[in-house]
């Protein structure tokens, strides 16, 4: 009896690691459709349609920005108000830009500490037992608008460390340094849900990326899914952001260029208001 279990988890391994193996050489060699937006921004996408990716249809699109003084990364958030990415994109002449943290559908405004030009917008808000969610344990951190992503150091009042003018928490953070973190395995995890993610390379480049979902043509991701196409992509640093009918992608004379699924079509126009954005701009 021992063989036997022996040898079906040998074989069971042996097909995760194939299944793997098979899913990174789909994504690496999907025929990507490239387009330049601006000057060292270009925006990828490309459609998984035969239940080819984690053995599901999935739809991919995400803005690559090289390393250099073109463009600039900023935040911009309501304290209560909620808005379209759309509608941020256009009031900031955004180049590229995506939904950013996790908020209040009732009454508006983050739940996610959020600082935008030295001002405190969002507080972290958290249970009565002052516990951080997974969501505030990383963080977008924007300095001279150059862009990283910085781990929760253990301490519940850590945003009041974090000196950068520009700070958005989110989460939960998926690759520091090279390394994977170690994810909850709850539902939130586990599940397929659209997804927003920002990621940063081995060589400066700055990735953010939407998957789509909750439809025939896209499952959505698990988030050890989305840590797979990050490490794909080349990032060694990765962090989830709000999700599911949040996520957005916005370009410049592209408008909505993913599926938003809050009209429950496959459009482009199913767009959920949100609190905040992370967005790239041209360097004055």
């Amino acid at each position: 009896m021992k063989h036997i279990i022996g040898l079906l988890v040998l074989m069971f391994g042996t097909y995760i690691a194939t299944a793997q193996y098979y899913d990174s050489v789909s994504f690496v060699n999907a025929g990507w459709s490239v387009q330049k937006i601006d000057r060292k921004v270009k925006l990828y996408r490309f459609h998984f349609n035969n239940k080819n990716l984690f053995e599901a249809n999935e739809n991919i699109s995400y803005i690559k920005i090289k390393p250099g003084r073109a463009n600039e990364f900023d935040i911009a958030a309501e304290p209560q108000k909620l808005r379209t990415v759309s509608d941020f994109s256009k009031e900031k002449k955004a180049t590229a830009t995506i939904n950013g943290n996790f908020f209040d559908v009732k009454n508006g405004g983050a739940v996610d500490f959020t600082k935008v030009d030295g001002v405190v917008i969002n507080e972290n808000r958290t249970g009565k037992n002052e516990k951080l969610g997974a969501h505030q344990k990383a963080a977008v951190v924007i300095n001279n608008g150059e862009l990283a992503i910085k781990k929760w150091d253990g301490l519940v009042n850590w945003p009041e460390w974090l000196k950068e003018p520009d700070v958005m928490l989110n989460g939960p953070l998926l690759l520091i340094n090279r390394q994977n973190e170690t994810l909850d395995s709850n539902s939130f995890s586990v599940t397929r849900h659209p997804r927003t993610c920002v990621g940063v390379t081995k060589r400066g480049h700055v990735i953010m990326l939407v998957v789509d979902g909750r439809n025939a043509n896209s499952a959505g991701m698990s988030l050890f899914e989305l840590t797979k196409i990050m490490r794909w992509l080349g990032c060694v640093s990765a962090i989830n952001f709000d999700g599911g009918g949040s996520s957005t992608l916005w370009a410049k004379e592209q408008g909505v260029v993913n599926y938003p699924t809050d009209n429950r079509k496959w459009d482009h126009d199913g767009e959920r208001k949100v609190a905040n954005v992370l967005y790239l701009k041209r360097r004055k």
